[in-house]
């Protein structure tokens, strides 16, 4: 592999005036810095990024920590992260923890050993020792998604709590009373806010919550399809409220498996409105904003906290969530037979 010394002997000019055609660090006439990019181009040479990272105290790299890259609502952040990350002149360094927080802590070392120039972090559920070990790091960070708590630093997203209440809402407007709610995992901030929502919108419409009507799952389609058994028995509620879309279509296969008509005999709303809800069938009424764009905000962000570092205090930007009305949702059956 070609050196820049190689580059300056083909160049006939000096390494020092190599490094800096290639670094931007000192005028350099027009036919020395061409004699340099032909030679550069002979020798197919590579710059070292860690020996121009060393000289100009930047990677150009941004750290990206999520908890489930399959999850396709983390795969549109991290798009609309790396979007906007690219168009600054930034790359983005993915690390993917499998919802297991002791990766998560030992990516987050191999991100600050490389010296990231920012970090934006969605977390593994009440993860004690990471919001210890992020409290005490000093590059500049985004949380994302959901907070940590005793870590300040700015923070991007959604009106969870609201959300749940408008999807809740929507489906009381609809004339159901017995509704269910099929959750993520009750240690998460995100489910906890997700059910106060539910619970808000029941009790604001003097709606009370039969037992086991709440069930816990995971934030997967498999977790959906699994709870839904336990509610779509004899006994079933005429719409559930699911806490994400992969939730929500998990449901809607379990629904399918026994002939339940969706939204005839039973509706449907997730939370979140990733793209896949839009082409499963039913489509998918759900309630979010657009994932791209809370990623973007998440980036830019982090960006304008690397170029003004100076700046204190943070920002929080919670999103406002609409209702995204498609195929799942309907009348009540009794509501629906009454004005037949």
């Amino acid at each position: 592999m070609a050196t820049i010394k190689d580059v300056a002997a083909l160049a006939g000019i000096s390494y020092t005036t190599v490094s800096h055609v290639l670094n931007k660090t000192r005028p350099v006439s027009e036919p020395v810095r061409l004699k340099v990019e032909a030679a550069i181009a002979e020798l197919d040479y590579v710059p070292s990024a860690v020996a121009r990272s060393l000289k100009a105290r930047s990677t150009a790299t941004i750290g990206l920590l999520v908890p489930n890259s399959v999850n396709p609502y983390f795969a549109e952040l991290a798009r609309g992260i790396e979007d906007s990350c690219e168009r600054n002149g930034y790359c983005v360094i993915l690390c993917n923890s499998d919802d297991n927080p002791k990766k998560q802590r030992s990516y987050l070392r191999v991100l600050l050993e490389k010296r990231i120039d920012g970090l934006i972090v969605a977390s593994v559920g009440e993860d004690g020792d990471l919001a210890e070990s992020l409290a005490m790091v000093r590059t500049p960070m985004v949380i994302v998604d959901r907070a940590l708590p005793g870590v300040e630093a700015d923070l991007v997203c959604i009106d969870h709590e609201q959300g749940a209440y408008l999807a809740t809402r929507h489906l009381l407007e609809l004339g159901h009373r017995d509704i269910a709610c099929i959750n993520g995992p009750a240690t998460t901030c995100v489910a906890k806010m997700r059910l106060a929502g539910f619970q808000r919108a029941l009790s604001e419409a003097g709606v009370s919550l039969p037992e086991g009507r709440v069930v816990d799952s995971d934030f997967t389609s498999l977790g959906g399809y699994g709870a839904a058994a336990q509610l779509l028995g004899d006994n079933r509620p005429t719409a559930i409220f699911a806490a994400n879309d992969m939730i929500g279509i998990g449901v809607l296969r379990a629904a399918a498996e026994r002939n339940i008509c969706v939204p005839g005999e039973l509706s449907v709303i997730g939370f979140d409105d990733i793209q896949m809800s839009q082409y499963v069938y039913p489509a998918l009424t759900t309630v979010g904003q657009s994932i791209r764009e809370l990623g973007e905000r998440a980036a830019e962000l982090l960006l304008r906290r690397i170029t003004e570092p100076v700046r204190s205090g943070t920002e929080q930007r919670i999103v406002a969530p609409s209702i995204v009305l498609r195929e799942s949702t309907g009348p009540r059956p009794e509501f629906f037979n009454d004005y037949r």
